[in-house]
């Protein structure tokens, strides 16, 4: 089962792409293989059509800079070399004492990845002392330093993603084709994919069941997905049908396919599914939610269905995704 939107296309001008097969990942990507990399195509140099344009690069890389913490994790996850990584400002909740995100903080630490600059104060002399070979830069969001890709396409080859319109398995198989594991993208998502699929084959989920996804923030504009997002489509594949917020109380400044920022006096408009699943969030965030007078007439509040899933849930890459999935079989299989 795939879940995602149409990919992005991000192509190789090299002879004919190696065709991508499955190999067996035992725990998805949570331990390098060192084996993997002899499975990646050796036909370099390559030319990667990107959201900025067209990249060369000469040999498969060795030494990834990522300037988008959000994208880390799925380079992490296809064992690519990242060496060196932006990070958080918060070292709690969601970010380990290195800024790395908590889902996948334990990798990087094994696989010594370093700390870049910490989001929001870029540093472009850090970058030059990495040395890296590619430089991974995000379209949008508070990672983003698209504004300095001129910059830094000339320290190295510079590519540009954007993890906002897309799953994080189509971003792999992006990332894969950039640095020449393929197969290593194409093995994790094929095992990820079929995790999801057992998953909703267990849970059974009754036709027409439907549910609003929040990052709840009270009393102030609250994230709410929409049906074209990734936590969209990952809940969508186990069988729940998402409600659409009402665009009219969207504050977004530019168009997103992942979130309607919703206004608070909208939300009551907008949260209509029959279960709420609040992303970036704990259980206070529930009882908050819950016992918000202004949502008490909601589907899920008077339902008592109205459920966290977790403080590392909003930004979904590999780590993320399979913690969600783990919660729902946890919480709902045996049900």
């Amino acid at each position: 089962m795939r879940i995602s939107l149409p990919q992005k296309a991000l192509t190789v001008t090299a002879a004919a792409a190696l065709a991508l097969t499955l190999s067996s990942c035992s725990n998805g990507a949570a331990e390098a293989d060192p084996t993997e990399s002899a499975g990646a195509s050796a036909e370099w140099p390559r030319t990667i059509t990107h959201e900025a344009g067209e990249t060369v690069i000469e040999a498969q890389p060795e030494n990834i800079a990522s300037t988008s913490l959000s994208v880390t994790g799925t380079l992490l996850s296809i064992d690519a070399p990242v060496t060196a990584t932006s990070v958080s400002p918060a070292r709690s909740g969601t970010a380990d004492e290195n800024g790395f995100f908590s889902q996948w903080a334990d990798v990087a630490v094994e696989r010594g990845v370093e700390p870049l600059y910490t989001i929001g104060e870029f540093d472009l002399e850090a970058v030059i002392a990495q040395d890296p070979d590619l430089i991974v830069v995000s379209t949008s969001g508070a990672d983003s330093v698209l504004d300095q890709y001129d910059a830094l396409s000339e320290i190295a080859p510079t590519i540009v993603v954007n993890y906002g319109d897309q799953t994080w398995q189509d971003l792999a198989e992006e990332l894969g084709e950039a640095t020449g594991l393929e197969e290593k993208a194409s093995s994790v998502v094929e095992e990820f994919d079929a995790s999801v699929a057992e998953t909703a084959d267990t849970l059974a989920v009754p036709a027409g069941t439907t549910a609003s996804i929040v990052s709840f923030n009270p009393g102030e504009v609250s994230p709410v997905g929409k049906t074209t997002g990734p936590h969209s489509q990952l809940i969508s594949a186990l069988g729940y049908t998402i409600a659409e917020p009402d665009a009219q109380y969207d504050t977004s400044a530019q168009k997103r396919e992942d979130f309607a920022f919703t206004s608070y006096e909208g939300l009551s408009a907008s949260v209509t599914g029959d279960y709420t699943f609040l992303i970036s969030s704990t259980e206070e965030t529930v009882e908050a939610f819950t016992s918000d007078p202004t949502l008490a007439n909601l589907p899920s509040v008077q339902a008592g269905q109205v459920y966290s899933m977790g403080p590392e849930s909003f930004r979904l890459d590999y780590y993320s995704a399979s913690d969600i999935i783990d919660w729902f079989n946890t919480s709902f299989a045996a049900k």
